[in-house]
């Protein structure tokens, strides 16, 4: 079995920042990627930042240069620190990882927080 809890998210007004931990817990062998999606009402889910685990990271070209992803490997957690929030950043906030079990690979999903953004 295992957990993926997210935390940190909240309301902000525009130009603020937050910042997401990810905690991966349980059955746990070896994680690739981890990342974090969201999803806004109406839309489809999104990748918004990944690390993988080469030490690369990817980013939606709408929060590059604002949101930074980071994990460390040692505590099995990942961060997303967002600056310069705008309104379209609001959106449920997934942690997502690929984890290796006793059962073998799969992608793992945490409940989502909420991020809200207000102008």
């Amino acid at each position: 079995q295992v957990q993926l809890v997210e935390s940190g998210g909240g309301s902000v007004q525009a130009g603020g920042s937050l910042r997401l931990s990810c905690a991966a817990s349980g059955s746990i062998f070896e994680i690739s990627s981890m990342g974090w999606y969201r999803q806004a009402p109406g839309k489809q889910r999104e990748l918004v930042a990944a690390s993988l685990n080469g030490g690369s990271t990817n980013y939606l070209d709408s929060v590059k240069g604002r949101f930074t992803i980071s994990r460390d490997n040692a505590e099995k957690m990942v961060y997303l620190q967002m600056n310069s929030l705008k309104p379209e950043d609001t959106a449920v906030y997934y942690c997502n990882a690929g984890i290796r079990t006793p059962s073998g690979w799969g992608s793992h999903w945490g409940q989502g927080t909420q991020v809200t953004v207000s102008s």
